[in-house]
């Protein structure tokens, strides 16, 4: 259920699906998905599916992952810095780390930050920095950043993160309440923000402080 054939056929679907960008294609048929889930859920890994992670947490269904990494780099010759608000497990950050120069990536919960720590160092992620803190923060003394990618819900996006991206950089958050919530696509622009809805969308809520 981890060969290549499986994971073939999960990237038919995210094509299907109208996933097109061939670094994004390409990112997803080399990484290890099977690794960032349970043992006991490897069998599922390459089905278009969220996975519990523990901690009341997920791993996001590929497409949603395929979805919000090719919002960020479509039509961007050479993706620069990013910023990942909830490592969770570590996959998305290991697909985004193989699109950008460089990952910050920010976790609340202190035990799926060091299992995402040792993992990604394990896989040979070394693009990747990793920190335990409150994501609704950010990531200040490593700012600006040319793209921000939140895995979690906020009801209203956090001013202080959109401080913390560059002019013309791109964000893109899920936004609202439990039951409806928006992928909200923004591009910071020198006196506004261009904003757009990508898709409806279910995620965990963002909670502040850690644990």
């Amino acid at each position: 259920m981890t060969s290549a054939r499986t994971r073939d056929r999960l990237l038919r679907r995210l094509t299907g699906a109208g996933i097109r960008e061939p670094r994004v294609l390409n990112a997803l048929r080399h990484t290890p998905r099977h690794l960032f889930v349970d043992e006991a859920l490897a069998s599922r890994a390459y089905e278009d599916v969220a996975l519990p992670i523990g901690y009341g947490q997920t791993i996001s269904q590929p497409f949603i992952v395929a979805l919000m990494s090719q919002s960020l780099v479509e039509g961007v010759e050479q993706p620069g810095r990013v910023l990942e608000i909830g490592t969770g497990c570590g996959y998305q950050a290991a697909i985004l780390s193989q699109l950008f120069s460089r990952v910050v990536t920010v976790e609340r919960i202190k035990e799926l930050h060091k299992k995402a720590r040792d993992l990604l160092f394990e896989l040979g992620y070394r693009n990747v920095s990793l920190k335990y803190g409150d994501g609704l923060l950010g990531w200040q003394e490593e700012a600006p950043y040319d793209a921000i990618l939140m895995a979690a819900a906020p009801e209203t996006l956090p001013d202080g993160l959109l401080g913390q991206l560059k002019t013309g950089g791109r964000l893109i958050a899920p936004i609202g309440g439990r039951g409806f919530q928006r992928l909200m696509f923004i591009e910071k622009q020198d006196d506004d923000c261009h904003q757009k809805v990508i898709e409806h969308v279910n995620f965990v809520p963002t909670i502040t402080g850690t644990e």
